[in-house]
């Protein structure tokens, strides 16, 4: 099981509980759970807090529930352990992932459909002969959203610069998780306190550019006041925005020196755990964003992403005179779906993803 399947695992826990009486007739099931990695010292890999929203319908303790549910999720294949935790939460442990599960032609659709806007995603030329059709009928059939999130960042007069940006991001990672009601188009997203860029910080998108201060206004949470400093203008690994971008870049670069070299992705298994866990939770970072009207949270992951892949690179392709083998295709499979991550999630953020930095 990877990391996205659990919500939908919970959700059919909590329908079949009711179904089958352990759980009140009444008790309302959710469309959807929100399920994030468990905080350091926390227990388990991922936890929900979803009992919560069950309980008061349900007409039971959230503790009740949770330990319903979790006897029912012990028994899911790919799940190893489930605990309840505190007044009712969901704790899992779940296998190690491996890189055909997160690599696998599924969750390449996904990202591409769902995450990547206008073509800037990196697949092979079977992948995109596979998901071409379903890609462009995504953006079509989004293009008039896209059109109206992207206007509020320039026209809405009303807000200041820093909360249309944020605001038009919300709108973005709504829309990834299929919550673009009528009110989502036009820019209402319900109540979100977003401090304003502060006065010293002057003219942000004229000083830095608008990436660079796209990613400063996204970087924290709405209600706190962005940092702005000249890091955000030097192309180096320590700042984390050149990061990102460069890993985005580094990954074209691997799949075109591979080209050249006569060897293409192949999905298979590699050793990278880093890697292959941060592209496992690229959902849950999405939904948890959307749900929570964060977006740091994508923000952070896609530091995460691009600091494994940097790590990851120097295994990549062959070296000296070392010939392309099956683990070099699994190796280059797993470097281009992150590179397609970050793509897609700096298109979410409003960023421009270079292929060459």
């Amino acid at each position: 099981m990877n990391p996205a399947d659990l919500p939908r695992a919970v959700v059919r826990a909590v329908r079949c509980a009711v179904a089958d009486g352990e759980l009140a007739a009444g008790a309302g099931v959710p469309e959807r759970v929100v399920v994030e990695r468990t905080r350091p010292g926390g227990v388990g890999d991922y936890a929900t807090p979803v009992a919560f929203q069950v309980a008061k319908s349900a007409g039971c303790a959230p503790h009740a529930v949770a330990q319903v549910l979790a006897r029912r999720l012990a028994q899911e294949p790919g799940i190893e352990q489930v605990e309840v935790t505190g007044p009712g939460f969901l704790c899992f442990v779940l296998p190690a992932p491996t890189a055909p599960g997160v690599i696998s032609r599924g969750i390449v659709d996904d990202i591409v459909i769902r995450d990547v806007r206008g073509g800037a995603a990196l697949l092979s030329p079977a992948d995109t002969a596979h998901v071409d059709a379903h890609a462009h009928a995504h953006v079509d059939a989004h293009a008039h959203v896209d059109a109206h999130v992207d206007a509020h960042v320039d026209a809405d007069a009303s807000r200041g610069p820093r909360e249309r940006v944020v605001r038009a991001c919300v709108l973005r990672l709504l829309r990834t998780q299929g919550t673009q009601s009528a009110q989502g188009v036009h820019g209402e997203i319900g109540p979100l306190t977003v401090a304003p860029v502060a006065k010293r910080d002057g003219d942000v998108l004229a000083r830095y550019g608008r990436d660079a201060a796209f990613w400063a206004m996204l970087a924290v949470p709405a209600g706190q006041t962005p940092a702005f400093s000249e890091a955000l203008l030097i192309q180096s690994e320590a700042s984390e925005f050149f990061r990102v971008r460069y890993a985005h870049a580094r990954a074209h670069a691997l799949v075109r020196n591979a080209d050249e070299l006569g060897f293409h992705p192949e999905a298979g298994d590699v050793d990278a755990p880093a890697l292959l866990r941060a592209l496992a939770d690229h959902a849950l970072v999405l939904e948890a964003a959307a749900h929570h009207r964060a977006p740091e949270r994508l923000v952070r992951q896609l530091v995460e992403v691009a600091d494994a892949l940097l790590d990851f690179q120097y295994r990549v392709l062959p070296k000296g005179d070392e010939k392309p083998s099956a683990a070099h295709r699994a190796r280059l499979a797993l470097a281009e779906a992150a590179g397609t991550v970050l793509a897609g999630g700096l298109a979410l953020l409003g960023i421009d993803a270079p292929t060459r930095l």
